[in-house]
């Protein structure tokens, strides 16, 4: 399954708009992110999901119902296009099977899925492989949303029948009732959410047969030019992974690529990166494995890294996540 590598500033946006009126300061929650209050001006600007995961970690400290929060708040316009391609579906059912359709396009941290069981239609969130810290914070975001994403489809809010998480209870289960209105299970086999099959047959209120066909065909361009220049990213970020110790520049990237260095700047802008902002972020995502491992002493790391000194190791890694490698480590 795809999953976008880039995404869009909204959730980084949302988060900050979240805590406006505490007093941390927009500094405390974009620490570590490389993302810059200023760049949240910019409509065009794309970040890594590693920059938000962090966001989101640095918020998630602060919040711890953050995730249920977040989720109440992503409405299916949230979602672009393609939540206005579900907006104007004929049914609740041939909305849910587009949006599934393109997953890439839902830019989802899990692997989404819709099914019936008996007279109850089950709606799951599985294959989380991200940061593990984060991951009861993302199922309650994700499932959150997409209850609220019924509710927008619908016009009116969806009847639960039953909710169930993997995870142990939360100190703050109660707050779940806002988004789920059921029965709730704790510790169970999957993250997922269930109503009345029959529900899938409803009309939609915002219907539209025309609409929708335009709508559709944006989505099926966009989803090709999303998988394309994806699937081609990660090309660039594997060539880049294996060689950390002694990265190719430039123009030698650009030849395990088939274009000219030229050509490679030009697709790495238009994906809202650059070569050396990909380098740092492959980096910083091994460097903070390996501090993980405690037999990995700072100059191992920096000399794995590609790095001449420890000190320049360090001085990145300080650049990169706001603490010294030390630090991160205890």
């Amino acid at each position: 399954m795809l999953h976008a590598h880039l995404t869009t500033l909204h959730v980084v946006s949302m988060i900050l708009e979240l805590f406006a009126e505490r007093p941390e300061s927009s500094e405390v929650l974009l620490a570590g992110s490389g993302i810059q209050a200023s760049d949240l001006a910019s409509g065009e600007q794309r970040i890594t999901r590693t920059q938000e995961l962090q966001v989101c970690a640095n918020a998630l400290a602060l919040r711890a119902d953050l995730g249920l929060e977040l989720g109440r708040r992503m409405h299916v316009s949230a979602y672009g296009l393609l939540g206005y391609a579900a907006l104007s579906s004929a049914t609740f059912g041939d909305a849910w099977q587009l949006l599934l359709q393109y997953p890439a396009l839902l830019g989802t941290y899990f692997k989404l899925d819709l099914q019936v069981e008996g007279e109850l239609a089950w709606v799951s969130a599985a294959e989380y492989r991200h940061a593990s810290a984060l991951e009861q914070f993302n199922v309650e975001m994700c499932l959150a949303s997409l209850k609220l994403i019924c509710d927008d489809l619908l016009g009116q809010p969806v009847p639960l029948v039953a909710a169930q998480f993997s995870h142990a209870r939360p100190a703050y289960a109660k707050r779940y009732t806002a988004s789920f209105a059921c029965p709730l299970q704790f510790d169970a086999v999957r993250n997922a959410f269930a109503f009345p099959a029959e529900w899938l047959q409803r009309r939609l209120p915002l219907a539209d047969p025309v609409t929708h066909q335009e709508m559709l065909a944006r989505c099926r361009k966009l989803n090709v030019e999303f998988t394309t220049r994806q699937a081609w990213l990660q090309r660039v970020r594997e060539a880049l992974t294996s060689h950390l110790a002694e990265p190719p520049g430039l123009e030698a990237l650009a030849q395990q690529m088939h274009c000219s260095p030229r050509t490679l700047r030009r697709h790495l802008q238009e994906l809202g990166t650059h070569y050396q902002e990909l380098l740092d972020e492959l980096r910083f995502e091994r460097a903070k494995t390996l501090l993980g491992q405690e037999d990995w002493p700072i100059c191992r790391i920096a000399e794995e890294l590609g790095f001449s000194e420890s000190a320049s190791f360090r001085h990145a890694f300080q650049r990169w996540s706001g603490v010294a490698p030390s630090r991160f480590r205890a």
